[in-house]
């Protein structure tokens, strides 16, 4: 067993399984989000984010997923450093290839995904469990998260489009990849899958930039 997972096909299984189990996590996390857009009031938000925060179950899962992005983000990292080190020097590529843009920059897009994750967390759990504003009753998770695309912070906003589509690329090829890793790998599935995978990556971007568009859009109007 240990053998296999020193392995390169062990190590592909351990990034996929890893990254199929955050492709769920997104999911779940956008619909608790778009809850802020459905609901203005952030009564709906609000009550999604308290069973969240106090479900013994959840909180176990918030441990899992951390772990789930160390090893995802360990072993891409290793199997990249060992593709490199085994061809130091690229092929040659033709002007007309199958191979996509996401596909051969997939180290690229995660690192960048990840930068914008930091900030991400930097600008809402950081803010949640490191400071006042919550406990001291200064604003609502609701008011911190609109607080994040309010128009004085525009910036925010741009990085954050930016970062939806620099997500929807890694996801597009990472889910792909991870199917065809755990054994969906026939001709059959295979572009079954390529449709599956673009239609979630575009569902995970516009959804989130919607969130981002909608409240930034609301802030201009007060």
């Amino acid at each position: 067993m240990a053998k296999f997972f020193n392995s390169s096909v062990g190590k592909k299984m351990i990034m996929s399984l890893s990254g199929l189990f955050l492709i769920v996590f997104l999911v779940v996390h956008l619909s608790i989000n778009l809850l802020a857009v459905f609901d203005p009031s952030g009564e709906a938000f609000l009550k999604a984010a308290e069973f969240m925060e106090e479900n013994p179950l959840i909180k176990i899962m918030q441990f899992v997923l951390a772990a789930g992005f160390i090893l995802h983000i360990f072993y891409g990292t290793w199997l990249t450093y060992q593709n490199r080190k085994t061809r130091p020097v690229p092929y040659a590529v033709s002007a007309k290839t199958d191979v996509s843009w996401s596909s051969q920059n997939m180290w690229v897009t995660g690192a960048l995904v990840l930068g914008f994750l930091t900030l991400h967390l930097y600008n809402y759990f950081y803010k949640i469990e490191f400071t006042d504003l919550i406990e001291s009753g200064k604003m609502t998770k609701f008011d911190l998260l609109k607080s994040i695309f309010n128009k004085e912070n525009w910036p925010y906003s741009v990085l954050y489009l930016s970062w939806f589509i620099l997500l929807a690329l890694h996801l597009n090829h990472s889910l792909q990849s991870g199917f065809q890793t755990i054994g969906l790998n026939n001709q059959k599935w295979i572009k079954r899958l390529k449709w599956i995978s673009s239609i979630y990556a575009l569902i995970i971007a516009i959804g989130f930039s919607t969130i981002t568009i909608y409240f930034f859009v609301q802030s201009l109007n007060n």
